[in-house]
């Protein structure tokens, strides 16, 4: 069964002041990951001692310095909503590394995730729904097809298959980006392998949750929705529940 689809997304805006996000909203931030070594020092004061351990362990100082820049913007994006300090919120983790608020974090029903690639990170905000969101840099794979025969479903497969050579590279992330969205807003990791549902990914068309085996009401319950944050980029979002509506906000450099 096919689940109903949602337009593109819409274009990215600077914030308002004050922001408002209601239970039929679901806002998504973008920002860029290469910051003045001032910034950078000022966010890694945000983190906790957990996350500067990790941020230690990254052996190259720019893979280091996109993560400190990663996690001290979601704290000064979540931070906003909450009118709290950065630094004073608390995270928690699932079985499958999904981060969500601690309760001693004054969150009410926030709900988040976070992409990043290439220097370029999206968060996506909501109350009472879950969501997840995937970003990739379009490049060259090697092995395409082979590798799309592994992971995506006999569905994904054809479709990509029936579509010229110099569309598939970007049909290849379409379908991607859209997999580990609704991958990430369920929460499952892995456990959930990627070929047990199916997706749309011809270019120019609608994202949607095309079907899942074993429970045919699945797609129905999901909005997916392609995001275009940048050129040579490609980006998705899932939602639990449909109805939402959309805002793109870009951080200020």
């Amino acid at each position: 069964m096919r689940a109903p689809t949602i337009s593109a997304a819409s274009a990215w805006c600077s914030p308002p002041e004050a922001l408002h996000l209601g239970g039929a909203e679901v806002h998504v931030w973008q920002a860029g990951l290469d910051r003045p070594p001032a910034q950078v020092h000022t966010l890694l004061h945000t983190l906790s001692t957990d996350e500067r351990a990790r941020a230690e362990r990254f052996h190259f100082r720019r893979d280091r310095e996109h993560f400190i820049v990663a996690r001290g913007l979601l704290r000064a994006i979540l931070g906003r909503y909450l009118d709290r300090e950065p630094g004073r919120l608390q995270f928690r983790y699932s079985p499958y590394g999904k981060p969500a608020l601690a309760q001693d974090s004054g969150e009410t029903g926030l709900c988040f995730n976070v992409s990043h690639s290439h220097g370029l990170a999206l968060y996506a905000v909501t109350r009472g729904r879950e969501v997840g969101v995937d970003v990739e840099h379009i490049r060259p794979v090697p092995h395409l097809e082979q590798i799309a025969e592994r992971f995506f479903s006999h569905r994904e497969v054809s479709a990509l298959l029936t579509l010229p050579q110099d569309l598939r590279a970007v049909a290849f992330f379409l379908c991607w980006t859209r997999k580990e969205a609704y991958i990430k807003a369920k929460g499952e990791g892995l456990s959930l392998p990627l070929d047990r549902f199916d997706v749309s990914l011809t270019p120019g068309e609608p994202a949607a949750l095309l079907g899942t085996r074993g429970d045919p009401r699945e797609a129905y319950r999901w909005s997916l929705r392609e995001l275009t944050p940048a050129p040579g980029y490609s980006a998705a979002l899932a939602v639990k529940g449909h109805g939402w509506r959309l805002a793109c906000w870009r951080w200020p450099e």
